[in-house]
């Protein structure tokens, strides 16, 4: 049985690789004219397209990454990949995905949590917290008839 076999779902190894079919449905019709839908075997074609694109980038990347006698696979490694087996003008949409990234992964580690910021313990935000509730309690009482 052929690796391609198993994206099939033919029972090798590989069988765990794919890609989630509603998430790729929803894809394809977004792309499709309304008045065009997509058959199951169809989705399911493109999807080990994909996977089986998904493989050849990761091996090409491989082999560069090993030739750098590097251990792990970098962004750079998948640029170059691209590049090599013919799939230049994927570049700078790649490139711009992997900066938008690397931009949100700066704004999570800017990101300190109002726990944080407050520069208090746990136990001091809660008696702060309790005394604002007692505080808002006595003014409701207070603007109530008696």
């Amino acid at each position: 049985m052929s690796d391609r076999e198993g994206l099939a779902g033919g029972g090798s190894a590989d069988d765990d690789l794919s890609l989630p079919k509603a998430t790729v449905a929803k894809m394809i019709a977004e792309l499709l004219p309304n008045d065009v839908v997509c058959a199951k075997e169809t989705r399911d074609m493109v999807i080990e397209c994909c996977v089986e694109f998904i493989h050849l980038i990761s091996s090409e990347a491989n082999e560069i990454c090993e030739q750098e006698n590097k251990k792990t696979i970098a962004p750079e490694h998948i640029i170059s990949a691209l590049t090599r087996l013919g799939f230049t003008s994927f570049g700078p949409e790649v490139e711009n995905v992997l900066k938008d990234h690397k931009q949100q992964q700066k704004d999570r580690e800017k990101k300190v949590s109002k726990l944080e910021q407050s520069g208090l313990t746990e136990e001091e935000l809660l008696r702060a917290q309790e005394e604002l509730f007692a505080a808002s309690l006595a003014k409701y009482q207070s603007t109530q008839p008696q």
